[in-house]
């Protein structure tokens, strides 16, 4: 995927975040729908002015100086589109990442690593968790500092590599900022051991001879 496929993908997600919440509570504040959205006021109001210059969403004045929206029939025939995109999205998302982590998981048996350790929760660990369950290895834990102490379908999540006891390799699963995550577990295990899904563009590592 490219830079402006990434690009277009998030605007889309932005869209299709700001007309389902319209649709729920069109009489809410900007900034109560920045809040559910996760981003800036000012851009909340940006994709606002957009959705009504394309005729997606219409505002009245309500009292107190405030606006009330609502989606017009082009603004629920693009929810429409915009959602059937998502979902065939995900899909694709899961299959391209179920392939590229039975590969992964086929080769640690093929190197008889059997312990294995995922850095990140998210959908890029529950698809490693599940596709685990159709090779010989084990996902004994999950890195993810902030949430360390608790559970991640049912396996504990750590802080460290070094509080899982013997690791054999650990699989790349942060979606959101791979390359971080990378950096902040490099020297806790050998670069030939620290493996990613070819989606997360990860440049190779010294000594891994190009393999993710």
């Amino acid at each position: 995927m490219t830079d402006s496929e990434d690009a277009s993908d998030s605007e889309n997600q932005i869209t299709l975040g700001l007309l389902d919440a319209v649709h729920e509570d069109g009489k809410r504040s900007q900034r109560s729908f920045a809040n559910d959205l996760g981003i800036a006021l000012g851009l909340t109001n940006a994709y606002l002015k957009r959705c009504i210059r394309k005729g997606f969403i219409k505002a009245t004045e309500v009292p107190a100086n405030r606006y009330a929206y609502y989606l017009t029939p082009k603004g629920f025939s693009e929810k429409s589109r915009l959602t059937a995109q998502y979902l065939k999205n995900s899909f694709e998302f899961y299959r391209g990442a179920r392939n590229q982590i039975d590969g992964l998981l086929a080769g640690c048996v093929d190197r008889r690593w059997s312990r294995i350790c995922l850095a990140g929760t998210g959908d890029l660990a529950e698809i490693a968790i599940l596709c685990s369950m159709q090779h010989e290895v084990e996902i004994v834990g999950i890195i993810e500092p902030g949430a360390a102490g608790e559970q991640f379908i049912h396996r504990p999540v750590v802080g460290r590599v070094a509080d899982l006891g013997h690791i054999d390799a650990i699989i790349i699963t942060d979606v959101s900022a791979p390359e971080r995550r990378r950096e902040s577990i490099l020297g806790e295990i050998s670069a030939e051991r620290m493996l990613a899904p070819a989606l997360l563009k990860l440049s190779p590592l010294p000594n891994q001879d190009g393999v993710r």
